[in-house]
């Protein structure tokens, strides 16, 4: 844990870009520039295992296989209506929404909607990013 708040604060910098942006309802107004991060692609679980056996005594079909269990635990107990909670991580949880109805006869499933997963970050994920430093890219 100490090496990736160490990493983070020594040797890499998040970048960004500016982009204008127009408030719609002022249309003669030219915008204000605002930072936007800049990613800079994806990384895959694999990378992910070899860096977690990098910091471990496990092998990588082992984390490779913690990885996929967890994958396949997390929506088990999300539809329990459970948060999910891994640790320092953070949490996953399920909300949605419906339509209103008047009278409970009238409700059914299918005026349920927006079902999506939403994830926090823990206080201590933050604070890992507290020293994350910025850098203009291109």
């Amino acid at each position: 844990m100490f090496m990736t708040a160490y990493f983070l604060h020594h040797y890499h910098k998040m970048k960004y870009k500016l982009v204008r942006r127009q408030n719609p309802q002022d249309r003669e107004n030219t915008g204000k520039l605002y930072a936007t991060p800049i990613y800079d692609g994806r990384v895959a679980q694999n990378e992910i295992a070899v860096d977690i056996v990098n910091l471990s005594s496990l092998a990588r079909g082992d984390v490779g296989n913690v990885i996929n269990n967890l994958i396949d635990t997390v929506p088990k107990y999300l539809v329990m209506g459970k948060s999910v909670n891994p640790g320092e991580l953070g949490s996953f949880r399920i909300p949605f929404s419906s339509e209103g109805v008047d009278d409970p006869k009238d409700f059914t499933v299918d005026k349920i909607s927006g079902v999506r997963i939403v994830f926090t970050p823990s206080v201590e994920l933050r604070r890992k990013l507290d020293t994350l430093r910025f850098e203009k890219g291109e």
